[in-house]
């Protein structure tokens, strides 16, 4: 399917990482997701019921990368894409991107990213 809901680098301020100081500090990160699903129905009808909303797409993003504490930004990016998956039925496809601008990492660079997709 080539119609997309995309959500792009949504700031969050969270405490995963390896590291007792990433812990115990924090630090920003950025999450993108590219849902995909059918948007005719939704571009014919004008009705938010024929499709997924953004708003609870990125409401359920922030409250997981908020409300619990992951080692690996990609178990960070797993649980997004299941549970947004399991949430909304109707998507067929999410790509879900984590970056880390400030991974501690002994190189000068802009950051670290992971990205997965996870289908039906």
């Amino acid at each position: 399917m080539s119609d997309r809901i995309l959500i792009q680098r949504l700031a969050v301020f969270a405490h995963h990482g390896l590291l007792p100081e990433e812990e115990r500090l924090g630090q920003r990160f950025y999450l993108s997701l590219e849902a995909r699903l059918d948007l005719r129905e939704a571009g014919r009808s004008d009705a938010i019921d024929a499709t997924v909303s953004y708003a609870d797409l990125a409401d359920l993003a922030v409250r997981i990368a908020t409300g619990r504490r992951f080692r690996l930004i990609e178990a960070l990016a797993e649980t997004i894409a299941a549970e947004a998956l399991a949430a909304h039925p109707v998507l067929e496809a999410i790509t879900v991107r984590v970056d880390k601008p400030s991974a501690p990492v002994p190189h000068v660079l802009d950051g670290i990213a992971v990205e997965i997709t996870r289908t039906r």
